[in-house]
């Protein structure tokens, strides 16, 4: 059985009987007989579908917020807005995923050339439970939109909300078997992937669930999309509004409790202005609201489970053994960590190396420019970045040199439809949502005539 259990109160929600081996081949054949006649239906047949999604999104994003916040922590005004992206990317796909995939001629010496873009098939989505409904939707809207079939394989923890997902299709009326939620554990993977029934894999997650999606994969010499995490920086130059940047970097941080892969981890401070930007930010985040994910003024709730937060709890106390500093926070109950910043964080401590998924960051200075550059690329991660100043012309100029998938001025790192979302190095590789997304998963077909 798989558990769905409150971090909060600590309570098993639900119970969910995994699914047997006779059950998996049945999702499977019925997500394989689905293709052949979804991939027939029309752009406008999908787009009218995909916008009820969005209005069953919208009608009902109480309930499923709710779900959210007793799953995994998620303070609910944040879960709520959480299903309001959803309604976003479904919103976008239907409106532009036509045009995404309108075939694109190419003037050859033959009398026509053009490359199409045709659906492939089944595709499995392996997701995590920090956002378990956008991870899934900026997956399934593109998907779904291109003529394929998803299949998901949604963290254990918020299995509530993964069945949730799966009824927002059937409610908007999808055919049966265009979207489904496999009720299994991670052992079971590797044999969905290897079945020729399923065409491609798309995983965000771990590093290590990452490389073994990925291994299997590529034995299979099936197509796969990772999104692995990020350790984002949050530079601030000498030059940049102090109050802004803070209000922003405190955000960036602490969304979702901090369990976040675009969270800005690392916040990397110029020496000359870093004692004030520091009283500051502490200010701030003294003035986070702790207390029950269902309190509409909760803006920290828990870690989805005690061990995550065993974890980040971890990565502090070893920092501090290397010379770092709590100036706030540090203090576990359970699943929930105090919000905490560190000063004095170099980069061979756990806090600035490894990626901490939870509400505290740590601070490192620079003297020069190209000091904070380096320090970026020091990371074996490369998701995002946020740079703060307000001469854009320099701002222009150093964009090139970070090695992220993303660099953001005076903003926070996010995603948004209209965009390529991905990384590099252990961040990942392939892009979701915008053009890029809904063409990872479709044959780019040449056609040639003499």
């Amino acid at each position: 059985m798989i558990e769905s259990k409150n971090p909060y109160t600590g309570e098993v929600i639900e119970k969910f009987k995994e699914l047997t081996k006779p059950e998996i081949d049945e999702a499977l054949e019925k997500a394989d007989k689905r293709f052949k006649k979804w991939r027939k239906t029309s752009f406008k047949d999908r787009a009218d579908l995909m916008l009820k999604a969005a209005e069953e999104l919208k009608k009902n994003k109480e309930e499923y917020a709710r779900d959210i916040s007793l799953e995994m922590g998620k303070p609910i005004s944040q879960a709520v807005s959480e299903i309001e992206k959803c309604t976003w990317v479904c919103e976008y796909y239907a409106e532009n995923g036509e045009r995404h995939l309108s075939s694109k001629n190419i003037h050859t010496d033959a009398a026509k050339s053009y490359v199409s873009y045709e659906p492939i098939g089944v595709v499995l989505a392996v997701m995590p439970w920090n956002y378990p409904f956008w991870q899934v939707f900026r997956f399934a809207a593109p998907a779904l939109m291109a003529g394929n079939i998803g299949i998901l394989k949604h963290a254990s923890n918020v299995m509530r909300s993964a069945n949730n997902i799966q009824k927002v299709f059937e409610r908007a009326g999808f055919p049966d078997a265009c979207f489904q939620n496999l009720v299994l554990g991670s052992s079971k993977i590797e044999a969905i992937i290897k079945d020729p029934r399923v065409k491609a894999v798309t995983l965000t997650g771990s590093k290590p669930a990452g490389a073994a999606v990925a291994s299997t994969a590529g034995s299979e010499i099936k197509k796969s999309v990772l999104e692995l995490g990020g350790s984002n920086a949050l530079v601030v130059f000498k030059d940049a509004d102090l109050k802004e940047s803070v209000k922003t970097c405190v955000q960036a941080r602490f969304q979702n409790t901090g369990q976040s892969c675009i969270a800005g981890k690392r916040l990397i401070l110029h020496e000359s202005i870093a004692d004030e930007f520091i009283d500051e930010f502490v200010r701030q985040v003294r003035e986070l609201k702790s207390g029950d994910p269902l309190d509409e003024n909760t803006f920290i709730g828990t870690l989805a489970r005690e061990d995550l937060a065993e974890d980040l709890e971890k990565q502090i106390q070893d920092s501090v053994k290397a010379g770092a500093k709590i100036i706030l926070g540090g203090k576990r109950d359970k699943a929930y960590l105090e919000p905490t910043v560190l000063t004095n964080v170099t980069p061979e401590m756990s806090m600035f190396r490894e990626e901490t998924f939870g509400p505290a960051i740590g601070v490192t200075t620079f003297k020069k420019d190209q000091e904070a550059i380096d320090l970026v690329n020091l990371s074996d991660f490369g998701l995002g970045v946020s740079i703060f100043t307000e001469d854009m012309d320099f701002a222009e100029k150093i964009v090139p040199e970070f090695e992220d998938g993303a660099v953001f001025v005076n903003e926070l790192v996010k995603s948004d439809p209209r965009l390529p979302f991905g990384g590099t190095k252990i961040s990942g590789y392939g892009r979701e949502l915008s053009a890029d997304g809904i063409q990872e998963f479709v044959n780019k077909k040449t056609v040639y005539f003499k």
